[in-house]
């Protein structure tokens, strides 16, 4: 079986971006909201070894499982609304 390549993520660089805020970052509700955002694009992703390592590195930061951090963003959203649909994006950016 020959060995995959890793793809580059399309949103790399805006996520990398981000990603190096949160690794400088407190836990607040919008960055918690953001850690999870990028836990779920890069799970499974087959790439973007250095994002994923640093997602990690953040959820240790800030003394979390992934676990928590799921329980407490899935609360945040039922309460209220973190991100406002950007018109020029045309709404969420989930994947």
């Amino acid at each position: 079986m020959a060995d995959q390549k890793d793809q580059q993520h399309p949103q790399y660089k805006l996520d990398r971006d981000t990603v190096n805020g949160l690794l400088k970052a407190e836990a607040t509700e919008f960055n918690l909201a953001e850690l999870a955002r990028l836990r779920i694009r890069y799970d499974g992703f087959p790439g973007a070894r250095d994002i994923q390592s640093d997602l990690d590195q953040v959820l240790k930061n800030w003394k979390l499982s992934e676990a928590q951090l799921f329980e407490q963003t899935r609360q945040l959203h039922q309460q209220k609304t973190l991100y406002k649909a950007s018109r020029t994006k045309g709404g969420e950016d989930w994947s």
